[in-house]
This record gives C-alpha cells, structure tokens and sequence, in this order.
C-alpha cells in the first residue's frame, strides 16, 4: 500500500460531522469526509459522481493533531440574493490557529493521482468550509511501499508553529493524539469509537454519510526547541528555604 500525507493548517478550519438546523459545530480533528471532499475537489471530481467518491471512501485515513488550536464560536447572518428577506441566524463553531497531518492509505495508483491533485487542483482546497483556506503548501508527500499509515504518521516531523513548539520547551518529547480508521477486519472493528463520517454521496440535495470505527491513539515526535538544559540549570524553587537555620 501506499500513503499520501497532508499538513492542514490555517487561521480557521471547521470540520463538522453534523449540520443540525441553525448550529453547524466542529470535530477536534479533520473528517475522513471532509479530507476526501477536499481531495475530491482538487482532482475536479464532479458531486454527483459517486462512483469516484466510492473509489476515495475506500481509502483508510488516519489524521494527527499537532497543534489543537483554539476553539471559536461565530454568528452568522445571511440574505435571500433575489427577495433580501433575513435568513435565519446561524451559530458557527471553528478551531483557530490549528494544525493537523492528515494521511489517506490505498493503492500507488491512486495515491499517485491524487497527490499530482493536491499539487495542481481543480478547484481551490479549503479546511472545512469554503470560509477557511489553508495557510501552508498541503502536501508533504507520497510514501510508496510504506509499512502501513500509523507507521508514516508517527515518522512525519512535527508540524506546530513554533511559537506553540517553544512554549513546549520542556518537553524534549511530546505525545500528540492520533486518530484512526479501523484496520479492515471483523475483530478489530469491534473496538473503537462510532463517527458518522464515511461518505456514501456528496451530491448537494442527498449527502450521506455511514458509520465508521475509529481508532484513538498517542504518537511521540521529538521538540525542535526544546532547551532542557538551560531548564535544569535553574535552581528549584523552596519557599521556606530561608527558615533553615532559624
């Protein structure tokens, strides 16, 4: 098998797995159907063709969060373009300032499409919703003949900012969340958590979407500015130290 990686990073980025009336909220990591849409898009897949979208739901997607960002709630108002009657007003919910690699597992046939997509797309790509584009380059590369997807995740460098990679400068080590798509088979989809999120159709009037299992994990990537050094050099704090010898 072979593994396309992506860096998903932004100023706002809004993955919902579901749109209930007026409130659209966001998961904490990106959508397996919100990272085919946004393949999907780039290779100029028409939203009605749901042949080629059963093609991209066969992928296995694992996604790693690298920096959580902030969570941000927007109103949103809107008018009817013929009549300018007021729409309803709508509560938007999105994640500022985050950072997610994102990775999809399948055939080098299609890997190799859909990475020249992501290098030239069709139609722009955006984090979500249309709202929100994208601040980095989104690829970062095709691994061919590659152990399996959790093996390209954990291998990927961290991709936070660096601000937010310096206020970690204590840590040498850190421990980033990783979730991912149950390996095929019977016994391990048994564990896992259920997400409405597998994509059956994307056409505008009849989207729909199954249940997939999801996998939670840990993955270690080493701090660039960690300076535990210059941490160890300073004296611990005793507040009742100058009571010795009283």
């Amino acid at each position: 098998m072979s593994v396309l990686s992506l860096q998903l990073a932004g100023p706002l980025q809004s993955w919902g797995a579901t749109a209930r009336f007026a409130r659209r909220t966001t998961e904490v990591a990106p959508t397996k159907s919100g990272v085919l849409g946004l393949l999907a898009a780039a290779m100029g897949l028409d939203r009605e063709d749901e042949t080629g979208l059963a093609e991209l739901a066969e992928l296995r997607f694992g996604v790693r969060i690298d920096q959580p960002g902030t969570p941000l709630r927007d109103f949103h108002t809107a008018h009817h373009f013929d009549t300018g009657e007021a729409m309803p007003l709508s509560e938007r919910h999105y994640l500022a300032d985050a950072v997610f690699v994102a990775a999809v597992e399948g055939p080098a046939f299609l890997i190799d499409r859909l990475h020249a997509a992501v290098r030239a797309p069709v139609y722009l790509p955006y984090l979500g919703r249309r709202s929100c584009p994208p601040s980095r380059a989104l690829e970062l590369g095709a691994h061919h003949n590659a152990p399996d997807l959790h093996t390209v995740l954990a291998a990927e460098p961290w991709h936070a900012a660096e601000w937010h990679q310096r206020r970690l400068r204590h840590l040498a080590n850190v421990r980033l969340a990783a979730h991912l798509d149950a390996p095929t088979g019977v016994g391990q989809a048994l564990d896992g958590d259920a997400l409405r999120d597998q994509p059956l159709s994307f056409a505008a009037r009849h989207r729909r979407y199954a249940l997939r299992t999801v996998h939670t994990t840990s993955i270690t990537v080493t701090n660039p500015h960690a300076r535990l050094r210059e941490i160890a050099a300073v004296p611990a704090h005793d507040p009742i130290g100058h009571l010795e010898g009283a």
